[in-house]
């Protein structure tokens, strides 16, 4: 991989670490505890509850994905970067592009 790459990708990761945080403050507004003081109703607060354990799961999606960028960027320039953790192989830098944190090939991910 060489500089140019290297500089398109931590970019890139930077991007990506700017864009989860603001999901992640995001969605953590979105999972305040419903209090159960408010009077809207039991279906609109079923599905209030609803809505908070889907938000509860894409919370912690978000920060397990800010959590691998910066892994990731803190390993961009070590010899290894690039290289499939399983297979050993050469990662396409399309799929590096598209997924920086991903540290498995297409093959080797599915």
């Amino acid at each position: 991989m060489n500089k140019t790459e290297l500089k398109n990708i931590e970019a890139l990761i930077h991007q990506e670490i700017e864009n989860t945080q603001i999901s992640i403050n995001n969605l953590e507004e979105l999972t305040q505890p419903i209090a159960p003081e408010n009077a809207i109703g039991r279906v609109s607060r079923m599905d209030a509850i609803n809505n908070k354990s889907v938000n509860d799961a894409a919370l912690h999606k978000a920060n397990q994905k800010l959590k691998n960028l910066q892994i990731t960027l803190s390993n961009l320039h070590e010899p290894e970067f690039g290289i499939c953790a399983k297979c050993k192989n050469t990662i396409p830098i399309g799929r590096i592009m598209l997924m920086p944190h991903s540290r498995f090939c297409v093959n080797c991910a599915s």
